[in-house]
């Protein structure tokens, strides 16, 4: 999949909302795309896991970790299951772990920091409900597209070959 959020917002302007630039790219692959899905949980990835053990058919799980940055929402092994699993890419509004480790897998990562601590497995949270952070509202079904220059999401899935 081939596609620049930079082209995307020159063809797509009124259909896109764009994420503030406040992520940093973890993963092996800095463009991702896909039709997204929420976890909501802070200092619990609980169900983190439970999403990522789901087939991923190519779709972007996007994480509100309320911010924090006491722990970490996603590692090297949870990184690993998503990229076997077939998502595209993890979004956390939040930190991650194992940051070395997890720029040689190939998936998208995008995440707020690092931090060496792991989260709390309590069982808390929820999936698939909207979120929002960075400025705007992530609704699962709708489609994330993530490059270095940022994050544009749209109700609908875009032509790519419109946006090259």
């Amino acid at each position: 999949m081939h596609f620049k959020t930079a082209d995307l917002c020159d063809v797509y302007s009124e259909q896109l909302k764009i994420a503030e630039p406040i992520f940093h790219d973890y993963g092996g692959r800095t463009g991702f795309a896909g039709q997204l899905r929420t976890v909501k949980a802070r200092e619990d990835n609980s169900r983190v896991r439970e999403a990522l053990e789901e087939a991923g058919e190519g779709r972007v799980l996007v994480v509100d970790g309320d911010g924090s940055r006491r722990c970490a929402m996603l590692g090297d092994r949870l990184a690993e299951l998503a990229h076997r699993n077939g998502w595209s890419g993890v979004i956390v509004f939040g930190c991650i772990r194992d940051a070395a480790e997890i720029g040689y897998i190939d998936i998208g990562v995008k995440a707020l920091a690092t931090h060496p601590r792991k989260s709390d497995k309590r069982g808390e949270g929820e999936r698939d409900v909207p979120v929002e952070f960075a400025g705007i509202r992530f609704t699962p079904g709708h489609y994330v597209y993530a490059d270095r220059d940022g994050i544009v999401v749209a109700t609908a899935e875009l032509s790519l070959s419109d946006g090259e």
